[in-house]
C-alpha cells in the first residue's frame, strides 16, 4: 500500500464510488477491490467521518484480499477531522433520525435505525462477492452496528471497535433485548464470536459497556482492552480537542510500527476476517 500522509485530506481516488439504494434509501459507498475476487467486509466510519485514518484501515482490509464496502454515513469524505467542523458533524448526527446517540429516559437499549440499511448492504455485498458470508467493523459512533447487523444471516464476522453509543448510559449496548437474544442464539448455533476492542481509559467506551456485552453474549464475546500508553499521541485536531482519552484503536490512535499493540490489534482483526470468510490467516503487512 502506498504511504499517505494522515495530515492531508484523502482523495479516496483508489475506491470506486457507488450510489447504492436499499429499502428506498440511497447512500454513497466507497468500494475497494473487485467484487467476486474476495469476500466482502463492510468498514463503518468513526465520528466525524471517513478520515484518512479510516481510509487507511479500509485499504489494509482491501490489501488483505477482501472487497471493502465503506458507506458514507456522516461528515466530509476523506477530510482530516478538524475541531470545529467535527463538532458540528457530531451535533447534527446527535439529532439525526438515523442514529440513537442517547438511550433516553430509562436507559432503554435499541438499535439505530440505520442498521436496517446496513443489514441490506451486507446482503447485497454477499450477493456481489460470494463466499461464505460478510464481515463488518464498526468504530466509535458505529461501533455496535456490526453486532446489530448479525440479524442478517450473511453476516459472519462482527468487530466492535470502541463502541460509544449510547452516550448517556455507560453500560448500554444499543441493541434491544429481543434482538440481542436472537443474536446470541445465532452465535451459539453457528459457533460464531464477536471481537471487540477498547482502550483501558476510554471515556466514551467504558468497562461497564464491555461488561454488559459479556453478560449478554457470554463466551461468544471476545474483548480486548489495550493499555492507554499504547495510543498514538499525535492525533488530528478533532481528537486533540474533543477526544481527550485514548479511543480509536485501529485509526487515529494506532501507531503504525512493528511491535505496537494497536498494530497487533489490526493484524488480529484481519486474521479474524480471514478465518471466518476465507478459512486462512493472512501474513502481517
Amino acid at each position: 500500500m502506498t504511504h499517505r500522509s494522515m495530515k492531508d485530506d484523502d482523495a479516496l481516488e483508489d475506491f470506486k464510488v457507488r450510489e447504492i439504494t436499499l429499502d428506498s434509501v440511497t447512500k454513497k459507498v466507497y468500494v475497494g477491490g473487485n467484487a467476486g475476487l474476495g469476500p466482502a467486509v463492510i468498514v463503518m466510519t468513526e465520528m466525524p467521518g471517513i478520515s484518512p485514518h479510516v481510509a487507511r484501515f479500509a485499504r489494509w482490509v482491501r490489501d488483505a484480499g477482501f472487497t471493502v464496502y465503506m458507506p458514507s454515513l456522516f461528515g466530509r469524505d476523506g477530510a482530516v477531522p478538524g475541531a470545529e467542523e467535527g463538532a458540528a458533524i457530531f451535533q447534527r448526527a446527535c439529532v439525526s433520525a438515523e442514529f440513537r446517540a442517547f438511550a433516553g429516559k430509562g436507559g432503554v437499549n435499541a438499535s439505530s435505525p440505520v442498521t436496517r440499511w446496513l443489514r441490506a448492504l451486507a446482503r447485497l455485498a454477499h450477493q456481489e462477492c460470494g463466499g461464505p458470508g460478510v464481515g463488518a467493523i464498526g468504530m466509535c459512533w458505529t461501533g455496535n452496528f456490526a453486532l446489530s447487523m448479525m440479524l442478517e444471516p450473511a453476516m459472519l464476522a462482527p468487530v466492535l471497535c470502541q463502541p460509544s453509543l449510547p452516550f448517556d448510559n455507560p453500560g448500554g449496548i444499543e441493541i434491544s433485548p429481543e434482538e440481542v437474544k436472537m443474536v446470541r442464539q445465532r452465535l451459539d448455533q453457528e459457533n460464531l464470536t464477536v471481537l471487540a476492542y477498547r482502550f483501558e481509559g476510554d471515556k466514551f467506551c467504558r468497562a461497564q459497556r464491555f461488561a454488559a456485552y459479556a453478560e449478554a453474549l457470554g463466551d461468544r464475546f471476545e474483548p480486548r482492552v489495550l493499555p492507554d500508553q499504547a495510543a498514538n499521541p499525535d492525533v488530528p485536531p478533532f481528537f486533540a480537542q474533543h477526544v481527550t482519552t485514548p479511543h480509536s484503536v485501529v485509526t487515529a490512535h494506532l501507531i503504525d510500527e512493528a511491535g505496537q499493540p494497536t498494530l497487533a490489534a489490526r493484524d488480529e482483526i484481519l486474521g479474524f476476517f480471514s478465518r471466518r470468510l476465507v478459512g486462512q490467516t493472512p501474513a502481517p503487512d
